[in-house]
């Protein structure tokens, strides 16, 4: 049973559906009807409905034989919006849910979409995955690496199909690029470099203490992580800037893109990494997390370099905000969200290998969700299934450990801990608020 029923949110709720453009339902946009068995239709549920996992709600209800049954949400004002925005594309009322763990015990529930901040996918996987539910979780896999290696055991566990929103994995440019890179057209790649210099980004003004807005469970937001008094700057988008809840741009940009260097030359665990950033291009405002850093991982044989900055839009290679770089003894492929291309090197005025110029893409999120709704139906498996993503995680963590205890780290992958370094140590599993635990997998 919903935490709210649909009588309940179709009365007490009718003001804020109002508020959101709804007050006539009269025509909605209901969808066609299904080509698909009904053996083979599935229904699912989002946990965490404001921002991407709105996002990857669409394109899981565009696929023929799918439908959103079920919304969750700790900010009731955000829960009825898109309760009212479903409603009206659908012509059918979705059951509400303030506790993620009730949605779980909805029987009638193939898989979920996890949306929540980053502090939460944790717990929520391990749960859905034991509760009998596949999974289609945002990114970063985890805020830890003992979170992500307890997710990876929890998959294995259960055997649930999971998706990571990785989803550059089902874009066809950059598995194209890849493909090239992997034919050895560019010869011994001796160096790797990714990058996000974002532009729009700006400085996170001081705002003060407040109390939490009315509608939001502020305490089940927090969830494990530590008791804060609420402020707006740790709310909604901006969590991203806090340790406490996510690893500010090199999780939210850096997994995507270093995804692409360990997916390309094959790379699991680096032997050392050394980092270096801070706040230097806003270093007054209120966000933690470096809006500078560069962070250099040496595996065997090659180097691997991530970059980034905030309030900067012009990177390298011609001023991409955004990229992958992998440098060969013949050429370089570079390759962004628009496409890639090739840049040869020369030697007496010839090529050593084709220049290739820019090949457009686009983006793969209706591609991810195809592929892991195939994956449920048993017809293909995850283009980003758990064991990648963990691995890219841990990659961007060990980065951030890094900067954080300002030194080199040396990762023992196999023992899960920093060689002779406590420090380090200590920012590899999160202490869990009361009366939240850490998952036993």
């Amino acid at each position: 049973m919903s935490d709210y029923s649909r009588r309940e949110f179709l009365g007490a709720g009718s003001a804020a559906v109002a508020g959101a453009g709804l007050s006539s339902l009269s025509s909605p946009a209901v969808r066609a009807e299904s080509s698909v068995p009904p053996s083979d239709q599935l229904r699912f549920g989002v946990i965490g409905v404001n921002g991407m996992g709105w996002t990857d709600m669409g394109a899981h209800q565009k696929i023929d034989g799918v439908e959103c049954t079920a919304l969750c949400d700790v900010d009731r004002n955000v829960l009825e919006k898109r309760a009212g925005e479903l409603e009206e594309q659908t012509g059918t009322t979705p059951d509400l849910y303030g506790d993620y763990r009730r949605l779980l015990e909805d029987d009638d529930l193939d898989f979920v979409i996890i949306g929540t901040p980053d502090h939460w996918h944790c717990r929520q996987l391990v749960d859905a995955c034991q509760a009998g539910k596949d999974v289609y979780v945002e990114k970063p896999l985890g805020n830890s690496i003992a979170e992500c290696d307890a997710m990876r055991r929890a998959v294995e566990q259960t055997g649930r199909v999971v998706q990571v929103g990785m989803w550059q994995r089902s874009s066809d440019h950059w598995q194209n690029a890849v493909e090239y890179l992997q034919s050895g057209a560019l010869g011994e790649i001796r160096h790797t470099k990714a990058w996000a210099y974002i532009g729009w980004k700006d400085r996170v003004p001081t705002k003060p203490n407040q109390t939490p807005p009315e509608g939001v469970d502020y305490d089940m937001w927090l969830g494990p992580a530590p008791d804060r008094p609420f402020n707006p700057n740790r709310f909604h988008f901006s969590f991203r800037w806090y340790w406490d809840y996510a690893g500010g741009l090199m999780t939210d940009w850096g997994v995507h893109l270093i995804d692409y260097v360990l997916k390309g030359m094959e790379l699991d665990n680096p032997q050392s990494v050394a980092s270096m950033g801070g706040k230097y291009g806003f270093p007054d405002d209120a966000q933690q997390t470096p809006d500078t850093q560069q962070a250099i991982y040496k595996f065997d044989g090659l180097n691997m370099v991530w970059e980034h900055a905030m309030g900067i839009g012009k990177g390298p290679y011609g001023g991409r905000g955004h990229g992958v770089a992998f440098v060969g003894n013949r050429g370089t492929l570079v390759v962004d969200r628009g496409g890639w291309e090739v840049m040869p090197e020369e030697e007496d005025g010839a090529y050593e290998t084709e220049a290739l110029p820019p090949r457009s893409g686009e983006g793969g999120l209706d591609a991810h969700a195809q592929n892991f709704v195939a994956s449920i139906r048993g017809d293909e498996t995850p283009n980003a299934p758990v064991d990648a993503a963990a691995n890219t995680a841990v990659n961007a963590h060990l980065g951030n450990i890094a900067v954080r205890v300002g030194r080199d780290v040396q990762w023992d992958a196999e023992q899960r801990q920093f060689v002779d370094d406590p420090e380090a140590n200590d920012l590899v599993r999160p202490t869990y608020r009361d009366p939240w635990t850490f998952p036993s997998v």
